[in-house]
């Protein structure tokens, strides 16, 4: 067989293939490359924590939010107020341990680290990481050295407890002192008003007229007692207060000719008050005031509180300041005995011939026109009431001692309490019911103060359990001596009730709700005018 002869083109062939494949290899192996470092830019960049710190600044051009420095968990800020919260504990610590000088090099730390602070936040410019990172080493090197004095986790948990008991007893201190001064100023009489009770007594007896004009008149008598008016009651030993009510309520009356106003107040202020309500008129309504003094027969064998008072234990109580002294001296206040508070329970037999009325409290103001009280049906109730259990704090169990087996016995303590102030009466249903008797019976079983401890109202639930019919809550808006409101819910309210120390009439009021009343009271009167500087 003759062999093939040797070609010498081929192996040049071959030579171009290769260098035509090497070029493709290296053409995708750059392409390749390409795109993985077009890849790598889109991917997040892991930087050191000190990069990000500075684009977590970037985000801020208008300026430092020193809130949102302080939640973000890489901010330097937020570092420096952490050291600066356990240097502070560790002041204390070292002062109990005698390290003086140790607790003052804390303590100027502290400062300087607070003055970086304060520049920051009131220019709204962020720390520089110059001054940041200074002030954070500073200080982490005297809490290192803290942690060489022993200054360890379990000392400090030990040295805290103390300085906690410590705290917790001044603040308990603190607060009693608060309350008894808070009591100290509501039942404080102001200076103006003093002075308006002065001057409308020597306009009383300086004036027959005024006498004359308050009690002559057949057809007034008669209004008195008619059932088809709008009767309303208020018992106050406080002016002013009585006349805003009036004022209030008629001045936001549809019909204030039918409006009859009986006011009942004590011997001090009965001249005052008939002053003040003859020389001034009130849109045509009714005013009767009298004085409880007159009630004869509110006496010892009948009242149960007044037969209290002749006790020797109830008079400490009250009056005395000893006795069990773990009782809140709210709860002392002799207020609490006064027969214009408990007159309320009493309402049928001042006004025998009248039907229905409505009870006011001297601390309201009224904004709308209250006639459609008197056409509600209480379906066979002795009072129509706004309930205030929208919490648990206004049950009966948060009024009444339900460790007593009588009112344990007796009373739901889930039941829903309800609020003195604005009250619908149906007087007919009172007698029927001899609602005064069950109030009687309660309160001589409270004569050592076991049942409850506080004023009229536990008494009241207990008298009208299961009397009570519910009205809107638009009728009777509470708190405004005391909390703070939703301005809804006093925007569209009836009747606003002061309730608490901070009554409008004083100087510790509160300011944003005294205007509600303020509007009522014309501060342009002569005899205001000598009493009162009104800014």
């Amino acid at each position: 067989m003759r062999r093939r002869p040797f070609d010498l083109r081929r192996p040049a062939r071959r030579r171009w293939l290769s260098i035509v494949w090497v070029w493709f290899v290296a053409a995708g192996l750059g392409v390749l490359l390409l795109l993985v470092v077009l890849s790598r830019e889109k991917l997040p960049r892991s930087d050191p924590p000190l990069v990000r710190q500075k684009l977590y600044r970037s985000r801020f051009p208008e300026g430092l939010n020193i809130t949102d420095e302080m939640l973000s968990p890489y901010s330097l800020t937020r570092q420096i107020v952490d050291q600066i919260s356990l240097a502070k504990a560790l002041v204390v610590i070292s002062k109990d341990s005698n390290n003086l000088q140790f607790a003052a090099e804390l303590s100027a730390q502290i400062r300087r680290c607070q003055a970086l602070l304060s520049v920051a936040a009131t220019t709204r410019t962020p720390l520089t990481m110059e001054e940041s990172e200074a002030a954070i080493r500073d200080m982490a090197l005297l809490l290192y050295q803290a942690q060489q004095l022993h200054y360890d986790s379990a000392t400090m948990i030990m040295k805290m407890k103390g300085q906690f008991q410590s705290l917790d007893e001044k603040m308990k201190s603190e607060a009693e002192k608060s309350t008894k001064y808070g009591q100290i100023a509501a039942e404080e009489l102001p200076k103006s008003l003093y002075c308006l009770g002065i001057r409308l007594t020597m306009e009383w007896f300086r004036n027959s007229n005024f006498q004359r004009e308050l009690s002559e008149g057949r057809h007034r008598m008669e209004k008195l007692r008619d059932n088809g008016l709008y009767h309303y009651c208020v018992f106050s030993d406080n002016i002013l207060a009585a006349s805003v009510v009036v004022n209030s309520t008629t001045m936001n009356s549809k019909r204030p000719e039918m409006i009859v106003f009986h006011l009942v107040t004590d011997e001090v202020n009965f001249a005052p008050m008939k002053a003040w309500f003859s020389m001034n008129s009130f849109r045509g309504a009714t005013i009767e005031v009298q004085k409880v003094e007159d009630f004869s027969w509110l006496n010892a064998s009948y009242v149960p509180v007044l037969k209290q008072l002749q006790n020797s234990d109830t008079q400490n109580y009250y009056f005395s300041g000893s006795g069990d002294n773990r009782t809140p001296v709210k709860f002392r206040n002799p207020k609490y005995l006064s027969m214009l508070n408990h007159l309320r329970f009493y309402i049928p037999e001042v006004y025998p011939a009248l039907q229905k009325v409505v009870f006011l409290d001297d601390d309201v103001v009224v904004q709308k026109d209250l006639s459609e009280l008197f056409t509600i049906n209480l379906n066979g109730n002795v009072m129509g009431a706004v309930e205030t259990c929208m919490e648990t704090f206004h049950r009966f169990h948060k009024y009444l001692n339900y460790s007593h087996p009588l009112i344990r016995a007796h009373f739901d303590p889930d039941a829903c309490g309800w609020a003195f102030g604005m009250n619908v009466l149906d007087l007919r249903e009172w007698r029927r019911k001899n609602v005064t008797g069950i109030y009687h019976y309660w309160q001589e079983r409270n004569a050592d103060h076991t049942l409850w401890k506080l004023g009229t109202l536990p008494p009241g639930l207990l008298a009208f359990y299961g009397l009570v019919e519910k009205l809107d809550a638009k009728w009777h808006v509470l708190g405004l001596g005391y909390t703070n409101v939703d301005m809804s819910l006093i925007k569209n309210g009836a009747v606003l009730h002061y309730n608490g120390n901070m009554k409008p009439w004083l100087k510790i009021g509160m300011e944003k709700y005294k205007g509600l009343w303020d509007k009522y009271v014309d501060y342009s009167h002569p005899l205001l005018q000598q009493c009162f500087v009104h800014g």
